[in-house]
């Protein structure tokens, strides 16, 4: 092969341009991005980079002139319309074109908008991108009021770098807990109550109806009446997967691009990353699509593996989450589970939550728990476990926990 075209430079397709001229690949990378600045970190937008402690120059991944040292033709702000898998080439909105022998389709995700009377104001926000955060710090002033539509991590580490910078927060959410769709009930009430300790209001199982204003947004009026104050508003409510252009060419969709193992799509030339991909997860009987910087990751290394003709060693599904001093990491995929066990104290700010089906442990969250975080994400790449009897005993150390433990199935202390 000669060419590479990886269309869609975010973490995902940063790191597979990487890792093929790392790993020797001598001919052509073209990396394509709609966006102005190379491949970035996501994750510290919600968190440092909307805080302020984070300039963008560190949340790129290298530095952009070693894009042009390395031989990767990188194309900033510009957007691809079309691919024909006839011809191999994608053609862009400004009517280039650009060969390929094989294709990697990294076009990420887009936040949903909100579709609320209002949501047009100006003041009114979603959070994915450095430029989205560019448009909303400013008006991340002491004593100014933030309406989060959606508890989800994204929603609660916004809330969270709010209230560090003298915000007032009230938290919107449909559900009835924040967190619902990603983690249990226990874990909810955790973050709950650390939330309101710092001061976020929220308003659980009620839906937003409008927002209110004129010309800018002056407040959110929920579905039973009430209106929460609001000059500015965050919506979290999710995500979309960039599947339109996977779609227009004919290629397998089903809430997201399908892949096999290898990435690859229903076309064996081309391959599907990143949150817009669908691809079997290791060591969880399922195909999905994850919303991660690992899953991005995994996927570059997958590609880049295959196409230098090695193989990639895959790892446990992991995420992360900072909030106020607390850092909640998750290995493994808890959908499913029947049984949770706690180990340590959520009182103390420093405990874990494995979670267990049939038996077998398939997923922690950890809150400043880096030794379960790690033990766990252990435990499931090699398939064995910790009887649930034993997981809670923190007179034993989680080291000593996983060094006896026996492969799934079986029973040993």
């Amino acid at each position: 092969m000669s060419r590479v075209v990886i269309v869609g430079a975010g973490q995902a397709g940063g790191e597979t341009a990487q890792r093929l001229r790392q790993g020797g690949f001598a001919g052509e990378i073209v990396l394509i991005g709609e966006e102005p600045a190379p491949p970035y970190q996501r994750p510290p937008l919600s968190k440092a980079y909307l805080l302020g402690d984070l300039s963008m120059d560190r949340l790129l991944l290298r530095p952009a002139e070693k894009y042009a040292e390395e031989r990767i033709e990188f194309l900033a702000s510009v957007h691809v319309a079309a691919v024909d898998r006839a011809a191999k080439s994608v053609r862009l909105d400004d009517g280039r074109a650009f060969a390929y022998d094989v294709l990697v389709i990294a076009t990420g995700a887009t936040p949903r908008w909100l579709t609320l009377p209002g949501a047009a104001l100006e003041g009114v926000h979603v959070l994915r991108t450095a430029a989205d955060v560019d448009a909303m710090r400013a008006a991340f002033q002491p004593g100014a009021s933030l309406a989060v539509i959606g508890a989800g991590y994204i929603g609660l580490e916004a809330a969270a770098v709010a209230r560090k910078c003298g915000l007032n927060v009230t938290v919107i959410e449909a559900a009835a807990r924040p967190l619902a769709r990603v983690t249990s009930p226990e874990m909810s009430a955790f973050f709950l109550e650390e939330h309101q300790r710092q001061g976020v209001r929220f308003r659980l199982g009620v839906m937003p109806e409008r927002l209110v204003g004129e010309g800018r947004v002056k407040g959110v009026v929920l579905a039973n009446g009430e209106e929460i104050a609001a000059d500015i508003v965050i919506a979290g409510i999710g995500v979309t997967p960039n599947t339109v252009l996977a779609e227009a060419c004919g290629l397998a969709i089903d809430n997201g691009v399908v892949t096999d193992g290898q990435c690859r799509t229903s076309d064996p030339h081309i391959f599907a990353i990143g949150d817009c991909a669908a691809r079997p997860i290791a060591h969880f009987d399922r195909v999905c699509r994850l919303e991660s910087v690992h899953n991005a990751v995994e996927g570059a290394k997958i590609v880049a593996a295959t196409l230098l003709g090695q193989a990639a060693a895959i790892e446990t599904p992991w995420f992360w989450s900072d909030q106020y001093d607390l850092k909640l990491q998750i290995a493994g995929l808890f959908q499913g589970y029947d049984q949770t066990v706690i180990r340590g104290a959520p009182a103390e700010r420093a405990f874990a939550c494995f979670y267990y089906k049939d038996g077998q442990i398939i997923a922690v969250d950890a809150v400043n728990k880096p030794a379960e975080f790690l033990g766990v994400k252990m435990l499931i790449h090699t398939g064995r476990t910790i009887a649930p009897e034993l997981a809670g005993d923190t007179t034993r150390p989680m080291k000593e926990l996983v060094a006896n433990a026996p492969a799934a199935g079986s029973r040993r202390a």
